[in-house]
């Protein structure tokens, strides 16, 4: 499986018909603190949308939800890796990616048969607290050699000006979410970004 070199994060659906326009062809949707009707419309709203645009849509955590409305991607952290039912997805020709983020979660992670792991934080992130130190790019380089043809994902403080050695590294795709969601022109920036990866 290939995936785009530029992959977008957002936190809901409303961004999608700003950000879409601007060439990005792979986006998670990661919401949080909805109730089930609310995530069950932003997903559906989401979905809609990328098909518009011919963008791969990754539901993160809900894989019920991405099942019931049809979608064909999830995204899981390490916690819903441990509660998810792998096989459940599988049946409903869910395509799977999974964070990592040392040893142990590498080998949890490829034992669920992913499509890609994702691997973070890369850099400095100021998006959530994290338990982890930033990795690097040494680390990208053992993942990368670990998971052979398994597509990379690179997350956590990326920036279109470290993106070159994060690619180089081993990336094949690079994940982003404040320096688009936070920049003061956000689709200039996602322009920027798919031109950088491409």
């Amino acid at each position: 499986m290939k995936l785009d070199p530029f992959y977008l994060i957002v936190d809901r659906a409303s961004w999608l018909p700003r950000l879409l326009p601007q060439g990005v062809k792979l986006v998670q949707l990661r919401a949080k603190d909805m109730d089930e009707a609310e995530l069950r419309r932003e997903i559906a709203t989401a979905r809609e949308v990328c098909a518009r645009f011919g963008a791969q849509l990754i539901v993160n955590d809900y894989w019920k939800l991405a099942i019931e409305l049809g979608c064909d991607f999830v995204h899981l952290g390490q916690e819903d890796l441990a509660e998810a039912d792998v096989p459940a997805m599988r049946r409903a020709g869910l395509k799977l990616g999974i964070s990592t983020h040392d040893e142990a979660e590498l080998e949890a992670a490829l034992l669920a048969g992913p499509d890609y792991i994702a691997l973070g934080p890369v850099y400095p992130t100021i998006l959530k607290k994290m338990r982890w130190a930033p990795q690097g790019l040494e680390r990208v380089r053992q993942w990368k050699t670990r998971i052979g043809d398994l597509p990379l994902v690179g997350i956590g403080g990326l920036t279109i000006e470290r993106a070159p050695g994060v690619r180089q590294a081993g990336a094949d795709s690079l994940a982003v979410v404040t320096d688009i969601l936070l920049n003061d022109n956000p689709e200039a920036r996602a322009r920027e970004w798919v031109l950088a990866t491409r």
